[in-house]
Formats: structure tokens, C-alpha cells, sequence
């Protein structure tokens, strides 16, 4: 009697074992459309090893000129102011003013990633907040945007949290600015000071009712044809504005102490130089197509500081004012990076212990 013919062999379920060829694997019926989905344009880029050089070489590139730019063109009054009574000290608060200015305009930023939904270390959010700040050096707001992107990837924060970040600091920091202008408004407009009143209330809107803020930043983003971000809280977004404000008034002084310096009445100055400040700011990071806004605050500012002082001693002022600017934005940066390094972890004995070949 003939042996029974042999069953036809059931397709195997198990995986494939590290030996086993080509034909052991079984192919999927179906395409899986997680592996098919192409990743898109910006996470092309925010992945690309080519950008982090390229990026370091035109924002070092673009520092340089900015700092070389102020040196040049205000070179001779910071010289000159220098070396009267007191010159050096008044320079030095001025440049200390700025940068503790810088330091709450960062928290004010980082209130709105956090936002209670974020971990982001303090030191890693200086080192994307100044980073992302110097990109103003190069023409476009674009760069300050993608910088954040991609070091908020790299600290583990959410594209979607850097963009509402970004988005709703730049709204507040506009608006808060435009009304501290008002402090300028007795001095420049006298009895037509009420000429303000709409930049006020535009601020004191924003604190009381904070859902216009998201809603704003929601149709910029839709006439920009971007994807809608994750709207702030109401908490978070009063906690930006009252240290955005605090910022404005805290960066003002480094101009009350120059226009001091030039001779301007010290009391006299006080809300000029802080109300100009704020309000010549906002103007020049709303010309997006000049670096840092070059030449749109100057004019801004030159109009109210004419009113207290001379016009050639108010025009030493505004150039000086750009000079103190630049370096402490430069020296913020260099501490960020400093103190982001200093607090990035050590490397426990796992991490540095050599793991075998065989074992990966």
C-alpha cells in the first residue's frame, strides 16, 4: 500500500528568525498607510543634518554685520559719551536694563508654551527664546519661526506648542508695546493724548477677555495659510501680558539712561524714553522686511526724543540705543547658550560604557 500524499504546507504566522531568507518572510496583503504617509516639507527640513550648519553660519554671519553695523555707526558718540562724569556707569545700566528686559520678555514667551500642558526646562527654553530672537538679524520673520521649530523638536516640545508660543507672544508683544506707548502721549501730544486711548484699551481687552487673542492669531494663521495651533488659557495668557509689560518698562530705562547721558531733563525723560521705546519697537518688528527693523524705529523715535532735547543730541541717542540693543541682545544670547550647556546632564557610566557589537 502507497504511502498517504503529504498535507500542503499552512503558511507560517511566525516571524521570520534572524537566519531565515528572503522567502521565510511573509509579505503584508495591504500597504500600511502609516509607512506610506511621506513626511511633509517642514519636517524634511526641521530633520535635515544640513540645516544646523548652514543656520549657525548665516545667523553668525548676520550678527556680525549687525554688530559691526552698530559699532560703525555709533562708534564715536558711545566713545564720546563715555568719558563724561558718569558716562561708563549710565552705559553699563543701560546695557543691564536691556538684557533683564530680554530675560522677562523670555518668560513671558515661555508662560505661553508651557502653558500647563509642557515641560520645558528654563535653560532649554532661554537657549530657544534667544536663539530664535537673534534670527532677526536676517531679513524675514521666517527664520525666527523655523529656529524655534527645530530646538523646540530638539527639547521635546510639540511643533503645535512652539507655534502657539510663537504666534501668541508676537500678538501680545505687539499690543502690550503699542500701549505703553501711551506714556510717551502727555509730553508728544499734549491735549490730544486721548489720540491713544484705542492702543490702551486694545491692551486692556486682551487681558480681560483673552479669547480674542486666540481668535486673532487664529485668522493670521488662516490668512497666512498655516495649520491652526492650540489656543492659550486664559491664565496663561494674562500672565504673558503682565510680563510682557513689565519687559517694556524694564528695557525703556537703558533709553532713559542714554537720553540722560545726552543731556535730556533725567524726570523729564523718564515716560518719554520708555513710552518711545515700546512704541519704535513695535513699529520696527512690524516691518518684516528690514533686519531687526532698521530705520523704522529710528524715525519712530527720533520725533518724541526731538521734544526734550536738541535734534543732533536726540539723534546720538537713537543710535546709541541701537548699539546697547544689539550688544545686549548678543550677550543674552551668549549666556542662554552658556547656561543651557552648563545645565544639560552629565553622561551617567550606562551611557558611556561601551555595549558590544554582538549585542546591538
Amino acid at each position: 500500500m502507497s504511502d498517504p500524499a503529504p498535507a500542503p504546507p499552512r503558511a507560517s504566522t511566525e516571524p521570520a528568525g534572524p537566519g531565515a531568507g528572503p522567502s521565510a518572510a511573509v509579505p503584508p496583503l495591504l500597504p500600511d498607510p502609516v509607512t506610506e504617509q511621506r513626511p511633509s516639507v517642514l519636517q524634511r527640513v526641521l530633520g535635515s543634518r544640513i540645516l544646523r550648519p548652514v543656520a549657525v553660519l548665516v545667523l553668525l554671519t548676520a550678527t556680525v554685520f549687525a554688530v559691526g553695523g552698530s559699532l560703525q555707526a555709533a562708534g564715536a558718540e558711545i566713545s564720546a559719551a563715555a568719558r563724561r562724569p558718569g558716562g561708563a556707569l549710565l552705559l553699563l545700566a543701560a546695557v543691564l536694563a536691556n538684557m533683564v528686559g530680554l530675560a522677562l520678555s523670555m518668560l513671558s514667551w515661555r508662560v505661553l508654551v508651557v502653558d500647563g500642558k509642557t515641560r520645558l526646562p528654563m535653560p532649554a527654553a532661554a537657549r530657544i527664546f534667544f536663539i530664535g530672537m537673534i534670527s532677526k538679524f536676517v531679513p524675514g520673520r521666517i527664520w525666527g519661526v523655523l529656529a524655534h521649530l527645530h530646538l523646540g523638536r530638539d527639547a521635546g516640545v510639540p511643533p503645535e506648542r512652539m507655534l502657539s508660543g510663537f504666534g501668541l507672544g508676537l500678538v501680545i508683544g505687539v499690543t502690550t508695546g503699542a500701549g505703553a506707548g501711551i506714556l510717551m502721549a502727555p509730553v508728544v501730544l499734549g491735549a490730544y493724548a486721548w489720540l491713544f486711548a484705542p492702543l490702551v484699551l486694545l491692551a486692556v481687552a486682551a487681558f480681560a477677555r483673552p479669547g480674542w487673542v486666540n481668535r486673532l492669531v487664529a485668522v493670521v494663521l488662516r490668512l497666512a495659510r498655516r495649520p491652526a495651533v492650540e489656543p492659550g488659557s486664559p491664565q496663561a495668557v494674562r500672565r504673558s501680558i503682565l510680563l510682557a509689560l513689565a519687559s517694556w518698562a524694564v528695557s525703556g530705562l537703558h533709553l532713559w539712561a542714554l537720553v540722560v547721558l545726552f543731556g535730556a531733563p533725567a524726570w523729564g525723560s523718564l515716560a518719554l524714553a520708555v513710552g518711545g521705546f515700546s512704541l519704535a519697537t513695535v513699529a520696527g518688528s512690524l516691518a518684516f522686511v528690514l533686519p531687526d527693523g532698521v530705520g523704522a524705529r529710528e524715525l519712530v523715535l527720533l520725533a518724541p526724543l526731538a521734544v526734550v532735547m536738541p535734534l543732533p543730541a536726540a539723534t546720538a541717542a537713537v543710535i546709541a540705543s541701537r548699539l546697547v540693543c544689539v550688544l545686549s541682545e548678543v550677550a543674552a544670547t551668549a549666556a542662554a547658550l552658556l547656561w543651557a550647556r552648563l545645565a544639560r546632564p552629565a553622561p551617567t557610566a550606562l551611557s558611556r560604557t561601551t555595549v558590544p557589537e554582538g549585542v546591538r
